[in-house]
């Protein structure tokens, strides 16, 4: 079992905080990494119910905020419906995927989870005129 770390960035420089995820498994599928990482925000705010949600996509029904998603009415969150919206961003390549140095670009694609592994999901922000 290891620590897996990951951390949130956007092109335009931020970076968030990084937190991390124990996996058992030594080898996932980036479609199965992104999935825990899914339920796990998920699982976290439906215990804890604040007013932002800070996760990897937006939930349906929210207003952007400066540090996350605020809701419009307060209720739980369905981690299935998050995670079917990760993958379709990831698709149409609302974010990247690094592994270390390297760019994982099939949701398919094995990645090797040794201890202290970080995973960072780089944010794609639209140019301003562009």
């Amino acid at each position: 079992m290891g620590m897996v770390t990951f951390v949130d960035e956007t092109t335009s420089g931020e970076r968030g905080e990084a937190w991390g995820l124990e996996i058992a498994e030594e080898r996932l599928a980036l479609r199965e990494l992104v999935r825990r990482r899914v339920f796990e925000e998920v699982a976290e705010f439906n215990a804890r119910t604040p007013a932002v949600f800070r996760g990897l996509v937006r939930p349906t029904d929210t207003e952007q905020t400066l540090n996350g998603y605020a809701l419009r009415t307060p209720r739980r969150i369905d981690p299935e419906r998050q995670f079917q919206q990760a993958i379709e961003a990831f698709g149409r390549n609302g974010f990247l995927v690094l592994v270390g140095e390297r760019q994982v670009e099939d949701l398919d694609a094995q990645i090797d989870l040794r201890p202290g592994t970080e995973v960072t999901f780089l944010k794609l922000v639209p140019l301003v005129g562009g």
